[in-house]
């Protein structure tokens, strides 16, 4: 290859291990030898540098969502200027089939892998142990975990939202959240807004408790039911900018003006939250640096062993006012 291109063999090693060391020109030349000879490099020499198959498992509970995509999108940029391509795959919430996946994943030889949040089952921590792999927790923050944690905490962005809407005045407040089971960033929102409630002396009635799969139409349904109530809630605390989406759209089918009769609110700052009508108040989560951070952190794990273990980051949720909150005005 080093021939074909015209350049040294350790130009080549650069081009595919340090990409962005080298000068456009020079990547350029060599990126027209590969593709002119077909040339495919024998991945077994790298692992006397470390690096066994330039691949990174990622492992995430959905792909239906845009806050996954874009966290995704951000980790798998970050990781591909390093000269490493990202195994995505999904376990659906289900924690042995996490570890079923992660299994795949190591058989397949991936220098690294990412997981998502903090609660997974122990096999999953042991195994990666035994294999010595780098691992990052993505998406959840905590100053003490098992691998190094780089992501927002769930809590202050629960307490976050809750404090706005009472501030705003309202006492008479709803909640709708997804179910909590396999997924800590859900309970840790949930528990947190409920406590600061209690905190203010507000007690949230059961049946204005909410559980909702993560599906526009579905909270679309619960909200119009819940609102089409006698003395409806003066605001809606979601889990979630998914299901604050669905719920404008359950307000507006109940008859009811947002924020002039019910004040709607989610977690996340989803793309597109701050174009629907009205325009969403949420706490942003920031999935693009969330992304950012843990490539860079793993990209040097596997580069570097004496790097692992590294310090978690707090990558500080913001709480974002919009259009779909306003005091109450009854």
């Amino acid at each position: 290859m080093a021939k074909a291109a015209r350049v040294s063999a350790s130009t080549v090693s650069r081009y595919f291990n340090h990409p962005e060391l080298l000068k456009p020109a020079t990547r350029k030349k060599i990126d027209s030898a590969v593709r002119r000879t077909g040339y495919i490099r024998n991945r077994a020499a790298q692992t006397i540098h470390g690096i066994r198959s330039g691949t990174i498992g990622v492992l995430i509970p959905t792909l239906d969502h845009a806050i996954f995509a874009e966290v995704v999108q951000a980790f798998s940029e970050t990781v591909e200027a390093q000269g490493f391509t990202i195994l995505l795959a999904s376990h659906g919430y289900d924690l042995q089939r996490e570890y079923a996946i992660l299994r795949k994943f190591l058989e397949h030889r991936v220098d690294g892998v990412v997981l998502t949040g903090l609660d997974h089952d122990e096999a999953v921590f042991q195994l990666l142990d035994s294999q010595d792999i780098p691992c990052v927790l993505m998406w959840n923050y905590a100053a003490q975990s098992r691998f190094p944690a780089i992501g927002a905490d769930n809590e202050l962005a629960g307490q976050m939202i809750a404090a706005h809407v009472l501030a705003l005045g309202h006492r008479r407040i709803a909640c709708m959240f997804p179910p909590t089971f396999g997924n800590d960033r859900a309970l840790a929102r949930r528990d947190v807004v409920l406590d600061t409630l209690q905190g203010a002396g507000v007690e949230v009635p059961d049946h204005w408790m909410l559980q909702t799969v993560y599906s526009i139409s579905e909270s679309k349904r619960d909200a119009q039911q819940l609102l089409s109530q006698a003395n409806p809630p003066t605001a809606l605390i979601c889990g979630n900018d998914i299901l604050a989406t669905g719920a404008l759209y359950g307000a507006k089918a109940s008859g009811l003006s947002v924020p002039e009769d019910v004040s709607i609110v989610g977690i996340g700052d989803f793309k597109g939250s701050s174009d629907i009508e009205p325009a969403l108040t949420t706490v942003r989560l920031p999935a693009k640096r969330i992304g950012q951070e843990a490539g860079k952190e793993l990209a040097m794990a596997i580069v570097d062993p004496s790097a692992r273990g590294g310090a978690s980051l707090h990558c500080a949720p913001e709480l974002i006012t919009r259009q779909s909150s306003a005091a109450p005005a009854r």
